[in-house]
């Protein structure tokens, strides 16, 4: 048996690999996607007032510390039994917005557009975002710097800074919004607005309007029938900030729908002696292995999976280009997996359009920033989306809040199995008997992940005790002169 190694993966956050087997006749037999790095936050979290966890989980990833913030803050919330005011709640929100609005733009244009915009079998030295300029103009590449950067910004003013993020405080935040930041806002937000419907249009042109492309959407082999789950509103609207889990199965029908304080009863954690990153499943079904099909335990949260699982958008514009989306591919849910990348523009035009209504709300300048706090009630869970699915922090204290332990479900952990079994899908559909695989060939295996926006910087935090460890030593030519190992 032969193998082909992808090592290191490209255009993601964080390090990983994927080990390709073949049969004799040169078939796909196995595909291992691995996960070689691991992080301790679980462990150092541990002995820590609790009230610090918020500004101390926004080191576990430099690409969605907002995230953890987010779901951090509200865990602390629940710990103290308390609820944020009104004006609180909704700083915590708009600041959100922005967070997803860096974030789908850094992804779609960087990490995912070279496939489409450039080529996905094209010259590796120009699939890139530099290509991708080249290829839509300077103007453009401009204006996409520009958008994330005022992102950014607003993610400074209102969180203290946009990476070590300190505005969550048990019970609300820290610092308010003026009338003149306000003014500010939303102007910035207008401009989103205007650039997220500029950006789902050129996905339209050049994505939907290539024959070729739509064919490897829905012919190829990027499909992974699974059960979709997403935070939804009262009305079962898409939610980034609050709301229940819900879960849907292959139809659209619903499975599940369950307040954070509840996950415990319907998500489970599984190890694999290949990977550092565990793999949760619906409990309530079972770990059934890496199958698809309704008796499979094993679900997708993605922006896709939101789109599924929820009954539309609660804006308008997004909810126009939602519909457009379902009924172009067929109606839901939908399970291409390539379709993310439509799903996550959709998610920018709403958090475009939310967060001109939260600047234009007149709460936003409210000075009750913060509940009393009265008791300790020593656990609590905080779910909110992060761009890559569904983020758990889950925290238990001692009477006078010191942390006892912590346990995370990241996102990408959600989709752990999923990417797996995507892998393996692609491989076995792109690589064909006899025919050696071409650097092209690799890189559209990697498409398969790449859909998930995977962020393997926060998803592998577990602490096992020693980290097994593989040191080549190679020469200019790549030659391996020497080998290291440990564990």
């Amino acid at each position: 048996m032969s193998k082909i190694t992808i090592d290191p993966i490209t255009r993601l956050e964080g390090h990983g690999k994927i080990e390709i087997f073949l049969n004799q006749d040169g078939s796909v037999d196995n595909v291992y996607f691995q996960v070689p790095e691991l992080r301790g936050f679980e462990k150092f979290c541990e002995g820590r007032p609790v009230e610090e966890l918020p500004t101390i989980v926004t080191k576990i990833c430099g690409v969605c510390p907002g995230c953890h913030h987010m779901a951090s803050g509200k865990a602390v919330d629940a710990v103290f039994g308390v609820e944020p005011t009104p004006t609180a709640k909704k700083i915590r929100e708009l600041f959100y917005m922005a967070h997803f609005i860096h974030s789908h733009i850094a992804h779609f244009y960087a990490l995912a557009a070279p496939d489409f915009v450039v080529g996905p079998t094209s010259n590796p030295s120009e699939r890139n975002i530099l290509g991708v300029i080249a290829k839509v103009g300077l103007e453009i590449g401009g204006e996409v710097i520009k958008q994330r950067r005022i992102a950014q910004e607003i993610q400074a003013m209102i969180g203290g800074h946009q990476t070590q993020v300190i505005m969550n405080i048990p019970g609300g935040v820290k610092k308010g919004i003026t009338e003149e930041q306000r003014d500010d806002l939303v102007k910035k937000a207008e401009g989103f607005i205007h650039f997220s419907k500029f950006s789902i249009q050129l996905f339209k042109d050049v994505v939907l309007g290539n024959k070729d492309y739509v064919d490897i959407i829905l012919n190829g082999p990027y499909s992974l029938k699974l059960h979709s789950m997403g935070l939804v509103d009262s009305n079962n609207k898409v939610n980034f900030y609050d709301g229940k889990v819900r879960v849907v199965d292959l139809e659209g029908k619903e499975l599940y729908k369950y307040s954070p304080n509840e996950y415990t009863e319907f998500v489970e954690e599984r190890v694999e002696p290949w990977s550092y990153l565990k793999f949760p499943y619906l409990k309530k079904i079972g770990w059934k292995g890496f199958v698809e099909g309704q008796d499979s335990g094993v679900y997708q949260a993605t922006p896709l999976s939101r789109l599924n699982a929820a009954d539309g958008m609660a804006t308008p514009i997004a909810q126009q280009e939602y519909d457009a989306m379902f009924a172009t591919l067929g109606g839901k849910p939908v399970h291409a997996t390539l379709a993310m990348h439509w799903a996550r523009l959709i998610e920018l035009i709403y958090s475009a359009e939310h967060c001109l209504e939260l600047s234009q709300d007149p709460d936003i300048t409210g000075k009750d920033l913060r509940a009393p706090l009265t008791k300790i009630i020593g656990e609590g869970v905080g779910i909110v989306e992060a761009q890559r699915g569904t983020l758990t922090h889950h925290y238990w204290t001692d009477d006078k809040g010191m942390v006892k332990k912590v346990n995370l479900i990241v996102g990408t952990t959600n989709n752990n199995a999923a990417i797996c079994m995507s892998l393996k899908k692609a491989a076995q559909g792109l690589i064909q008997k006899g025919i050696p695989a071409t650097e092209g060939t690799l890189n559209m295996i990697e498409m398969a992940f790449r859909a998930y926006d995977p962020c393997f910087s926060c998803a592998t935090h577990s602490l096992p005790g020693q980290m097994r460890m593989i040191v080549n030593f190679r020469d200019k030519d790549g030659n391996v002169l020497k080998t290291i190992k440990r564990g």
